[in-house]
């Protein structure tokens, strides 16, 4: 995207083009709007870079961009920010007997135990960026 002489965005509208005007013109959007889109407007959401690479089992890599949502309410499956004795901790959430349960990246690896000493599910992950492909 490109800035006018005002400062203002330009998108591309299909218009500026040589030859023939491309049948696929009508479906054209406007330019997209990432902070609309992934709702980072409201206070409750926050991006966060992921470092290392204890996700990639799940896709997430290092580098991306997780769209945290502190607001939203934990659930079993979803990928987690977890405050865990003063560390930060990106993990999927488990709730098993009664209680949550912090499972790292790899099989590997035991699950811990989210028992309130120590512990918060901060923001649950409600979306994914990746600026490199």
């Amino acid at each position: 995207m490109a800035a006018s002489e005002d400062g203002g965005d330009i998108g591309y509208d299909g218009s500026n083009t040589t030859g023939f005007v491309s049948p696929a013109a009508d479906a054209l959007e406007g330019p997209v709007d990432l902070a609309a889109l992934l709702d980072l407007r409201r206070p409750h959401r926050y991006p966060v870079r992921v470092l290392g690479e204890a996700l990639a089992e799940r896709g997430i890599l290092p580098g991306d961009v997780l769209i945290a949502d502190t607001s939203a309410p934990p659930a079993h499956g979803r990928v987690a920010i977890v405050m865990l004795h003063g560390e930060v901790w990106v993990a999927q959430l488990a709730f098993r007997r009664g209680q949550w349960w912090m499972r790292p990246g790899s099989a590997d690896r035991p699950m811990v135990a989210l028992d309130g000493d120590g512990t918060e599910i901060w923001a649950v992950v409600a979306a994914l960026v990746r600026p490199k492909v």
